[in-house]
């Protein structure tokens, strides 16, 4: 078979590779208004600035007494306390000499006073503040513009906005924002021997799993699943599915993309118009893999067994969105870890076998989840990661040092240190 453009279709290629070429056939989406309190784990489209000085005047960082310190050089000094000073009011007179204001955290340094003392190195007496300690120039006081100064970026464009900095974009009193918008994805899972999982029966055939773990993946990162359902091995149903999936910005389908008999995926592409980027890589799970661009859309062929579907969605379909939604990081984190096993493959194809992590004695160590079928989804379910094995290996003894893959982190069976 031939692409579409008359260009022969690229087979067997690295990991590498394939991913070079999704990276590079996928473009940044644009970008919409958005409230700032639906803002959460979106990507912000512009650059901020901000218009205001936080905190925007001088102000005290404890309860206290604000005073001169020239009035104080010698304590014990009496004070007298002309007036009281809560957070969110600002004084009127300026402070005199042998005078004090009752302060709050946060409220304004009145005018003419240099220092703040805590109340608890103080004593009260009717109208007056005894001073008990030294008080230095400055002293408990939190400059106008510590934080922030007008013109500052606090939020640059590309930066994902996380509760901090939707605390920041509220103080300086932004209430909507230009964010990058969220990729609607199609999901298309293909098979007669697929059923949705509440029509399970003793029949032989098994449940779409695959459209369900596709959508959370996709919800986790930010984009917006579109269910098209199943459809059957015939490629007037599939090519349906696909016209309907071109009102979405990407194209996500499960099975048929191997070289039996009903697979159906690669030719109904061709037929529809599709340029085939990429069929097949050099991997284990997820070998057969199709990537075409229909009418300027993505379209990711999957493989059908559960592990490749997830393996390959977080290979090449996860950085293609995150590049597509302008994040900064488009990868996983990795880490490096030691093998618990020895490890055994024939050369030719790099691995990506899932692990568990556990830390013991500094070192974070790496155990095979099990049985490492394409179609054993427990094996998945029980990973911390995906360690990497290159292709050229064959055999890693216990103990060899290997590059992990982490599918999130937060739930890391490691002690934090602290």
């Amino acid at each position: 078979m031939r692409e579409a453009d008359g260009q022969p279709e690229r087979t067997q290629v690295t990991v590498a590779e394939a991913r070079d070429t999704v990276l590079a056939s996928v473009k940044a989406l644009g970008s919409e208004t958005l409230g700032l309190r639906d803002a959460l784990g979106r990507v912000l489209a512009e650059e901020v600035r901000s218009k205001r000085w936080i905190p925007p005047l001088d102000n005290s960082a404890m309860d206290g007494f604000a005073l001169r310190v020239e009035d104080v050089r010698e304590p014990p000094a009496q004070l007298r306390v002309v007036e009281e000073l809560p957070a969110g009011r600002r004084s009127e007179r300026k402070l005199g000499p042998g005078e004090a204001a009752r302060i709050m955290t946060g409220a304004a340094i009145p005018e003419g006073a240099d220092a703040v003392v805590m109340q608890e190195h103080t004593e009260r007496s009717g109208q007056h503040v005894i001073v008990q300690q030294p008080v230095e120039l400055g002293q408990n006081i939190r400059r106008a513009g510590a934080d922030v100064r007008s013109g500052t970026v606090v939020a640059a464009s590309g930066s994902v906005l996380r509760p901090a900095q939707i605390g920041m974009l509220a103080a300086i009193g932004r209430t909507t924002l230009q964010v990058v918008t969220r990729p609607r994805v199609a999901i298309l899972a293909t098979g007669d021997e697929l059923v949705e999982p509440d029509q399970l029966a003793d029949d032989g055939r098994i449940a779409s799993s695959n459209s369900y773990a596709l959508q959370a993946a996709l919800q986790e990162l930010g984009a917006e699943p579109v269910y098209l359902g199943i459809a059957p091995d015939e490629p007037q149903a599939i090519a349906e599915c696909f016209r309907r999936a071109l009102h979405c910005d990407v194209v996500i389908s499960t099975g048929g993309v191997s070289v039996g008999d009903r697979d159906w995926i690669k030719v109904v592409l061709a037929e529809l118009g599709g340029s085939m980027r990429l069929w097949r890589v050099r991997m284990k799970p997820g070998a057969p893999l199709a990537f075409a661009v229909l009418q300027d859309r993505p379209v990711f062929g999957l493989p059908g067994n559960p592990v490749s579907t997830l393996v390959t969605f977080e290979q090449f379909v996860r950085p293609a969105l995150l590049r597509m939604m302008r994040r900064p990081r488009v990868f996983r984190p990795v880490t490096s870890a030691t093998l618990a096993v020895d490890f055994d493959k024939p050369a030719g194809r790099m691995h990506f076998v899932r692990v568990m992590l556990q830390e013991r004695e500094g070192r974070c160590i790496a155990f095979p989840t099990g049985d490492q079928s394409s179609g054993v989804l427990l094996s998945m379910v029980r990973a911390d990661g995906l360690a990497v094995v290159p292709a050229e290996a064959t055999h890693l003894d216990a103990g060899s040092e290997v590059t992990v893959q982490l599918l999130g982190g937060e739930d890391l069976r490691v002690d934090p240190g602290f």
